[in-house]
């Protein structure tokens, strides 16, 4: 699987996970999210495509939060993402992706790292430490549109001007180079933060987004340990190496 992952830079499969699995965090995730839109509305009204931070603590009661971290635990899951790193990674965060509430608003080419990093940074990042989204559909959606590879390379000229709307460019442009993927509830979509890729609106989609990444010094920093288990939750969930 790792193979795969490192030449392609994402792993779609499909119907991974059961709908009774899906049906036991859905409801939690929908609760969240409505509980979250009212909290931030001007945020969501104005341009939000998503929230973080699922876990940590008080953003859920506390039967919610075990049992989002008893999915994440998972024998099975936890198969997947210890399967994608050579070394055994450590888990980062948690997100939720949804349409905007403005359904004019346009989707847009990005890499993760251009929120925090410079042009030459962001070159360094391809060969660094690894930070890798694996999205969860809870309803058949779009998906995500992605350009192969681009984990590994730079941008060509055109792909620059465009993520970055240089040269009078806009990063909702269409790219030639892109693969979109249609996502159906209970699929797993693995892919690399450092690829070249924009979410598809529509279908009033609702992901799950669960980022591992490399246990290396530069990715620390973006770790909220209040995120993670209570103490006296360790010994009640499976594969905890991963925390």
């Amino acid at each position: 699987m790792n193979d795969q992952f490192e030449k392609n830079g994402y792993i779609l499969l499909e119907s991974f996970f059961s709908d009774d699995t899906l049906a036991s965090i859905r409801e939690i995730l929908i609760s969240f999210h409505a509980a979250w839109k009212k909290k931030y509305e001007k945020f969501y009204t104005e341009k939000a495509i998503n929230s973080a931070y699922i876990t940590k603590q008080g953003e859920l009661d506390e039967a919610y939060r075990f049992a989002l971290f008893q999915f994440l635990t998972s024998n099975k899951f936890a198969y997947v993402v210890r399967s994608i790193f050579i070394e055994p990674p450590i888990f980062m965060n948690t997100q939720l992706f949804f349409d905007p509430f403005n359904h004019g608003q346009k989707n847009y080419w990005h890499r993760d790292p251009q929120y925090h990093l410079s042009i030459d940074e962001q070159k360094a990042a391809l060969s660094g430490p690894e930070v890798v989204h694996f999205r969860i559909p809870l309803f058949n959606e779009p998906g995500i549109e992605l350009i192969p590879n681009t984990h590994k390379r730079w941008d060509s000229p055109h792909e620059q001007a465009v993520r970055l709307e240089e040269c009078g460019h806009k990063s909702s442009e269409n790219l030639g180079e892109g693969l979109s993927i249609e996502l159906k509830a209970g699929d797993l979509l693995v892919f690399s933060a450092n690829m070249i890729h924009r979410g598809l609106y529509g279908q009033d989609r609702l992901s799950l987004d669960v980022l591992f990444c490399d246990n290396h010094p530069d990715l620390m920093g973006f770790i909220d340990r209040d995120g993670y288990p209570k103490d006296d939750d360790y010994e009640r969930l499976d594969n905890t190496w991963m925390f």
